[in-house]
C-alpha cells in the first residue's frame, strides 16, 4: 500500500491524500489551497494521478480547503462516489456552487477590465463552473455517523464526528491486501473540546497508521470563560464607548454560527445589551439554515438555546443581509453594528468592503476568530500592517485588530494531545498534517515526548510505502 501527502502537508490548506493499493485507489478530501498569491495557480495544476483512476473519495468535511477541488476531479474524469456525513452533503450542496460562482466571477472581472489574455494567465477561463459543481453534488452519497461502509471489496470504513463544524469526521478505514489489513485514522480537522453547538470529538482507539491535524498545534487557546469576557470586553468598548462597528470576517460554515450563538447567549445572561447584529453572506445565511435543521449534532446547551430562540425570549436585534443594495446600506451605519460577513481570511467577498470603509475608523474593531493563512489579508492583519491593499486603494489601518483565538474551530496544543492520549496503543506511524511547519514540528515533538510515538512530518508531495521496509525504517 502506498500513502500520498499530495496536500495540507506543512500547510493548513488544500487537503488530499492518496491511498493506492493493488486492488484499489481512493482520495481522502480534494480540497482548495487558499491563501498567498500562488493559490490559483497551484490549484489549476494537474492533479498528481489520472483523476479516471480514482474509485472513490472519502470526504472528512465540507469547508473549501478540504473539499473545493472536487468539481474539478469530476471535470477531469473522476466518475466515482463521493462518501460523506449527511449533514456535510447538504453544505455542500451550498458551497461547492458558491465557489464556481467566485472562479467565474474571477474571470468576468478580469475581461471587464480589459485585461489582456497574457495578464490573465491561466484565470482566463474558471477553473470549474457553476455546472461542473452541479455534475459533482450528483456524485455525493450521504452516510450517518458511525455507519460502517465498504466502499470497495477492500476497504471498509467508518465517519466519527470531530466535533470541528457541522458534519466534520474523522474517518476510519480499514484497508486489506495480500491477506493484510491495515486500519488507517484520518483525523480531519478536530474541533476544541467544551465548546458549544456542536459535540466533542469522538475518541479513537486504535490505528496503525494516524494522519492528524496541527493547524494550532503550538499554541494554546484560552478557556472558554477568559473568551467569553474578552468578547465582552471588545463589544462593550467599542459599541457603547467609542461609538463604532465590530467588523467580523467569519466562514460562513462554523465560525459564524458559534458567533451568533455567543452572541445571543451572553444577550440572555445579560453580559450583553442593545445589540444589532448583522450577518452581510448568503452562504452564511443559508449554512444557519442548514444548522438549525440538524439538531440531532448539536450538544445540550444549543439545544436549550434552540428552544429559547423558538420561544423569541432575551434575543438581539438579527438581520440576514441578502441583495448587494443591503449589503452596501450597512456601510453607511457609523456606529453600533456587528457586521458578520466573509471570507474568513479576508480574501475575497462582502468582508472586503466592510473592511475598507471601517479599517480607517479608530473607534472600530476588527474580530478575527480563525486562522489566517500566509499571504491572506487577514494574516496581514494579524501580523499588524498599518496599511493593506483593497480595490485597488492603500487603505490605513487605524482600527483595533483582536485575534480571540478561543472562537476558533480548531482544537489547541493541548486539546490534540489529549485526543491522542485516548489511543489505547500508538499507532504504528503518526503524520502530522493540516499545519504550517512550525505548529506541525512542534506537535510532533510533544508526541515524541509525552506519548513516545513514532512521528514524522511529511513533505508535501511525498509518498510512503506500508509496511515500511526494515531498511527504510532505520
Amino acid at each position: 500500500m502506498q500513502l500520498g501527502f499530495l496536500g495540507a502537508a506543512r500547510e493548513v490548506t488544500g487537503s488530499c491524500f492518496l491511498v493506492e493499493t493493488a486492488d484499489t485507489r481512493f482520495l481522502v478530501d480534494c480540497g482548495m489551497v487558499q491563501g498567498g498569491r500562488e493559490a490559483p495557480a497551484r490549484n489549476r495544476k494537474p492533479f498528481g494521478f489520472d483523476p479516471r483512476s480514482i474509485d472513490f473519495v472519502l470526504l472528512t468535511h465540507a469547508h473549501i480547503d478540504h473539499s473545493g477541488l472536487l468539481p474539478k476531479l469530476t471535470r477531469q474524469g473522476f466518475a466515482g462516489p463521493i462518501y460523506c456525513t449527511s449533514a456535510t452533503a447538504d453544505l455542500l450542496e451550498v458551497m461547492l456552487p458558491d465557489s464556481a460562482h467566485i472562479q467565474e466571477g474571477d474571470v468576468g472581472r478580469a475581461k471587464r477590465n480589459n485585461k489582456s489574455a497574457h495578464d490573465r494567465g491561466a484565470a482566463s477561463t474558471p477553473l470549474y463552473t457553476m455546472q461542473d459543481a452541479r455534475d459533482c453534488l450528483r456524485q455525493v452519497r450521504p452516510i450517518a455517523y458511525d455507519q460502517e461502509l465498504t466502499p470497495h471489496p477492500a476497504v471498509r470504513c467508518r465517519f466519527r464526528d470531530a466535533g470541528h463544524i457541522l458534519g466534520s469526521a474523522i474517518i476510519e478505514a480499514w484497508v486489506s491486501e495480500h491477506g493484510q489489513t491495515t486500519k488507517l485514522v484520518f483525523s480531519g480537522d478536530l474541533g476544541q473540546p467544551g465548546r458549544p453547538i456542536l459535540r466533542d470529538p469522538t475518541p479513537i482507539e486504535e490505528a496503525d497508521i494516524l494522519l492528524m491535524e496541527s493547524t494550532y498545534g503550538d499554541r494554546t487557546h484560552k478557556d472558554l470563560a477568559a473568551t467569553k469576557d474578552e468578547l465582552i470586553g471588545i463589544v462593550e468598548r467599542t459599541l457603547h464607548e467609542q461609538g463604532g462597528n465590530v467588523i467580523v470576517p467569519a466562514f460562513a460554515v462554523g465560525r459564524t454560527q458559534e458567533i451568533l450563538y455567543h452572541l445571543h447567549r451572553l444577550t440572555c445572561e445579560g453580559r450583553l445589551r442593545d445589540l444589532k447584529v448583522f450577518v452581510d453572506s448568503p452562504m452564511a445565511t443559508e449554512a444557519t439554515r442548514i444548522t438549525r435543521e440538524h439538531l440531532e449534532l448539536f450538544d445540550t446547551q444549543a439545544r436549550q438555546l434552540q428552544q429559547w430562540h423558538a420561544q423569541g425570549k432575551h434575543q438581539p436585534y438579527l438581520r440576514f443581509t441578502a441583495s448587494v443594495e443591503e449589503s452596501k446600506a450597512l456601510n453607511q451605519i457609523r456606529a453600533g453594528a456587528i457586521i458578520i460577513s466573509a471570507s474568513g481570511m479576508c480574501n475575497a467577498g462582502r468582508i472586503r468592503h466592510h473592511l475598507r470603509h471601517n479599517l480607517p475608523r479608530r473607534e472600530c474593531s476588527v474580530l478575527i476568530t480563525g486562522f489566517q493563512a500566509q499571504g491572506t489579508l487577514g494574516r496581514r492583519l494579524v501580523d499588524g500592517a498599518k496599511r493593506v491593499r483593497l480595490f485597488g486603494e492603500d487603505v490605513p489601518v487605524r482600527a483595533a485588530i483582536h485575534t480571540v483565538g478561543g472562537l476558533s474551530a480548531h482544537a489547541d496544543q493541548r486539546a490534540l494531545l489529549e485526543w491522542a492520549a485516548q489511543f489505547r496503543r500508538p499507532p504504528q506511524q503518526t503524520f502530522i498534517v493540516h499545519g504550517e511547519a512550525t505548529a506541525a514540528s512542534a506537535l510532533a515533538e510533544r508526541l515524541r515526548a509525552r506519548h513516545g510515538w513514532a512521528v514524522t512530518v511529511p513533505e508535501p508531495g511525498s509518498r510512503i510505502t506500508w509496511p515500511v521496509e526494515e531498511k527504510a525504517r532505520t
